[in-house]
């Protein structure tokens, strides 16, 4: 079987270019910061910032040549002015177990911003129902289900409106 029979394809549809901003912005400082804690003594009982930026690094030297062609569609979208973009990617279906793994370590993350040890505050609502629909997209569409566009996610209530 060749390798490009063992991707999938996954469709992200009105993907909000802020929303996508905002939660790239609100990773990246996290990252930081937890790349600084590491470097430090870590919170007792709190293993979340090693676990979280190991994976990090997996998916970067896994994946990262899978998102070459999307990260390009969503410059080209920004630079036009675009308020959204479809984009597509094309992923081996393994990349569901790491996309699984990244959303709970998030998940994790976003609990131990709140404790308050951190200047990284947790991401308000919003950002969490963005970043659900973005890789539970990944994970629908590896098992077969139709996209499911931004706009409609919201609207079912299964993010802010």
């Amino acid at each position: 079987m060749s390798e490009a029979t063992d991707l999938v394809e996954v469709r992200l549809l009105s993907v909000d270019l802020a929303d996508l901003h905002a939660a790239e912005a609100h990773h990246d400082e996290l990252f930081r910061e937890f790349a600084l804690i590491i470097g430090s003594e870590p919170t007792p009982g709190h293993e979340v910032p090693g676990r979280l930026l190991a994976l990090v690094e997996e998916l970067n030297n896994r994946y990262a040549g899978f998102t070459t062609g999307p990260q390009t569609e969503l410059a080209a979208a920004a630079g036009r002015g675009d308020k959204e973009a479809d984009i597509s990617f094309f992923v081996p279906r393994d990349v569901e177990e790491a996309i699984i793994r990244f959303t709970e370590l998030l998940t994790a993350a976003d609990d131990y911003c709140r404790q308050g040890d951190l200047l990284t505050l947790a991401p308000p609502p919003d950002a969490v129902a963005f970043r659900n629909w973005y890789l539970g997209e990944f994970v629908a569409q590896i098992h077969g289900s139709d996209p499911t566009p931004w706009p409609e996610y919201r609207a079912r209530g299964l993010g802010p409106a």
